[in-house]
């Protein structure tokens, strides 16, 4: 139990230390994943994320890189200069990609971890095969880069959707490399009807990532975002048990509402984060 907890402990401050303290945003790494820009492409959403305020940003596979090709992991060496060249330009931290679908095909798999490596990204996002997480955790050990479970909500006519279940994803990798864990999206937590603050309680020491949605209803699946701390995520719970328990981010918006006019409002949630301060 020892050896575990003090893996966790390394790992925890060696991932810290691979996003640059200029990243952060108040307390924690914070900025946008890039489907809160879905409308536009990977270099607009990088515009926007910088303009609201953000320091880092997760991109998703299948973004517009222009009129004719899509951003992901079979991106051109020139397509990957390019955007990292714009990333710097706009002092931007790239740290997560996702959500990308990993353990069905070991190419695949590999050409994913290969980019994030060449981008210097350390956070794999996936709803994963489960029957191929043997193949993924050799992957996370051969690149040293994290795979983070998502949840979506809870499909009442899918009963084999399990990962909206924080109990479930914690099954999954407990026993596994300390760099598999979950990437804990707020808000789909709360349209299934779960408290939160209570699921990052269960997967403390294994979260990496976070989608971060505060919603206007609790246990809606139809639920829209709004500005932080104006909803019922109860975001600055989130944030209080985050800090709590010594995890830096990376936090990211991913507001899905008001899709072409949303800048104001992601701009009030990185404003939250910035402003908000633990309890002395």
């Amino acid at each position: 139990m020892k050896t575990i907890l003090l893996s966790l402990i390394l790992t925890a401050s060696t991932f810290a230390a691979t996003i640059p303290e200029a990243a952060k945003v108040g307390e924690f790494f914070a900025g946008c994943q890039a489907y809160s820009f879905r409308m536009y492409n990977v270099f607009e959403a990088i515009d926007k994320t910088a303009q609201c305020g953000g320091k880092t940003i997760e991109f998703y596979p299948g973004q517009k890189f222009d009129d004719t090709s899509k951003w992901d992991h079979n991106a051109t060496p020139e397509m990957i200069n390019k955007v990292m060249m714009h990333l710097e330009a706009k002092g931007l931290t790239a740290v997560g990609y996702g959500v990308v679908k990993l353990g069905k095909d070991a190419a695949a798999d590999r050409k994913v971890f290969e980019f994030c490596k060449t981008l210097g990204i350390s956070i794999v996002v996936t709803e994963p095969d489960v029957a191929g997480l043997d193949g993924i955790e050799a992957l996370v050990k051969e690149f040293d880069i994290k795979m983070a479970i998502h949840n979506h909500p809870k499909r009442p006519l899918d009963r084999a959707y399990m990962f909206w279940d924080p109990d479930y994803v914690l099954g999954l990798v407990k026993d596994r490399d300390p760099r598999m864990g979950s990437c804990a999206d707020i808000g789909h937590w709360v349209r299934s009807g779960l408290d939160p603050v209570e699921c990052v309680k269960k997967l403390k020491g294994r979260i990496f990532d976070s989608h971060m949605k505060d919603l206007n209803e609790f246990g809606d699946v139809k639920a829209h975002d709004l500005p932080f701390g104006q909803g019922k995520s109860n975001i600055a719970g989130v944030l209080a048990e985050y800090h709590a328990q010594g995890y830096p981010g990376p936090l990211h918006c991913e507001y899905e509402y008001n899709w072409e006019t949303s800048v104001p409002e992601i701009t009030q949630c990185l404003d939250f984060v910035r402003n908000w301060k633990p309890a002395k």
